[in-house]
């Protein structure tokens, strides 16, 4: 599949569901069940093999997941969580983001936190790298942490506020390049719907326990949506279960 062809699945309405995978194994449990594209989650990724959350994992050990996944589900494209990029500069962001290309990815998760600092980058640095990785092949789901930073920090995301300024994130991210625009932590229906009808570019939301249906996202202009760590923490916490009451006799 094409990079244009995967940006042709990201319909307003019709939302490209995304349950998130964390190794060949658990991709092919996925596309079993009818998925029409495979993507990763950091949080599950890294955590399948020992390593924390936030570029913990070391890149060459994506990389190598990345290719096992893609190998293991030839024919669904491919979407790859790189957090920050495992990168800095420019330059190395954008050699790592040939690098998933080459292991098969089709697309990328690109986020605006600062990786082990505080805040979001400023939008035009975010957009020069989400550039950079648009030029190596990659189509750009592009994050905001503009939620998920309140919502981690026990505050409320849903706040007007904050949907404008991602709106002018959206905005900025859409010229530079990006395909859809990922806005994790935002569950409020209405606050959702606005950030819709406010951009052209595509919205991915992210699943939240207590949020509306999928059916209902759709109907707010949703056009991809995501499980994130959900699947991965549901997965292991039904296996220490298992094992719990195997030991238990």
């Amino acid at each position: 599949m094409t990079k244009s062809e995967f940006a042709a699945l990201h319909i307003a309405g019709e939302p490209l569901i995304l349950f998130n995978i964390w190794d060949a194994a658990s991709a092919q449990a996925v596309a079993k069940a009818g998925a029409k594209a495979i993507a990763t989650g950091s949080a599950g990724l890294a955590g399948a093999q020992g390593f924390d959350d936030g570029e913990a994992i070391p890149f060459e050990a994506l990389l190598v997941t990345a290719k096992q996944i893609a190998a293991a589900t030839s024919g669904l494209p491919l979407s790859v969580d790189m957090e920050s990029g495992f990168a800095e500069s420019l330059d190395q962001l954008a050699d790592n983001a040939a690098a998933l290309a080459d292991a098969g990815a089709i697309g990328c998760n690109l986020e605006d936190r600062l990786i082990g600092g505080d805040g979001l980058r400023d939008v035009s640095e975010q957009a020069e790298r989400i550039a950079a990785v648009s030029r190596a092949g990659l189509f750009v789901n592009a994050r905001t942490d503009t939620f998920l930073g309140p919502l981690m920090a026990g505050e409320d995301p849903n706040q007007a506020a904050l949907v404008d300024a991602a709106i002018a994130r959206a905005q900025a991210y859409q010229e530079a390049g990006a395909g859809c625009f990922f806005v994790p932590g935002l569950s409020d229906p209405a606050l959702i719907k606005r950030m819709c009808k406010a951009t052209s570019i595509p919205i991915n939301a992210m699943r939240l326990p207590g949020m509306v249906s999928n059916a209902e996202l759709a109907a707010l202009g949703v056009a991809r949506i995501s499980y994130g760590p959900g699947p991965w923490r549901e997965a292991m916490a039904a296996v220490e279960a298992m094992a719990a009451e195997a030991f238990a006799g």
